[in-house]
């Protein structure tokens, strides 16, 4: 039997187990993986994406009440992105008001910049990418983003995150060739979420640095 630990790093494949364990306190249990997931940044490591998509097999097996799993899953998304903006946002005043050694004033200035202008995307998109959802609400605290139009991007991103793995979860979790090559799957989506992000950032940095170089008339 494999040790607490491992089970709740491993969640997604020991789901059975702890669903026939605990019975109706695995809805606790998943509440707080999700909300510990986003709203903690020392905790980017536990499991994501994958244990929404099994949870949503299990959905579909009856184990699980699938309406249930995705309406406290999307709450637990949206209040561990609040609580990690608002210790972002606690923690951001002070360092555009003071020097700090381990901070960097002028890179934060940008970053709310950023944020003001593509804050809302980035909320949403980093829902898809495991550890970039983990800071993405801390930054945009620490960045100021506005905090009426956080919430916005934020509940649209647990929406669609939550609602749109549990939902393919529970139409395609028990295919036989998926369960086998679910990590594989999971590792393809995310790099198809990936790409274009990287890509855009990539092709913004080439597009500045060519103007930086370009020849003064």
């Amino acid at each position: 039997m494999p040790d607490l630990f491992s089970m709740i790093l491993h969640i997604d494949q020991y789901l059975g187990i702890w669903v026939e364990q605990y019975g109706a306190w695995i809805y606790l249990i998943l509440f707080l993986i999700v909300f510990g997931e986003t709203g903690l940044v020392v905790l980017p490591f536990l499991p994501g994406d994958s244990l929404l998509f099994i949870a949503g097999a299990f959905g579909a097996s009856g184990m699980l009440d699938p309406v249930l799993l995705g309406g406290l899953l999307i709450v637990g998304a949206i209040l561990g992105n609040t609580v990690n903006y608002y210790v972002g946002r606690f923690i951001g005043p002070k360092v555009f008001t003071t020097d700090s050694r381990f901070l960097d004033r002028k890179a934060l200035i940008k970053t709310h910049a950023f944020y003001e202008k593509h804050g809302g995307k980035t909320i949403v998109i980093s829902r898809f990418l495991p550890i970039f959802r983990t800071f993405a609400p801390f930054v945009a605290g620490v960045g100021q983003m506005n905090a009426l139009r956080f919430q916005l991007y934020n509940v649209a991103g647990a929406v669609l995150w939550v609602g749109g793995l549990i939902t393919l979860g529970f139409f395609f979790g028990n295919v036989p060739f998926i369960k086998a090559h679910l990590n594989t799957i999971v590792l393809i989506g995310i790099s198809a979420a990936a790409v274009p992000v990287v890509a855009g950032a990539l092709w913004k940095l080439f597009k500045r640095k060519a103007k930086g170089d370009a020849p003064l008339s």
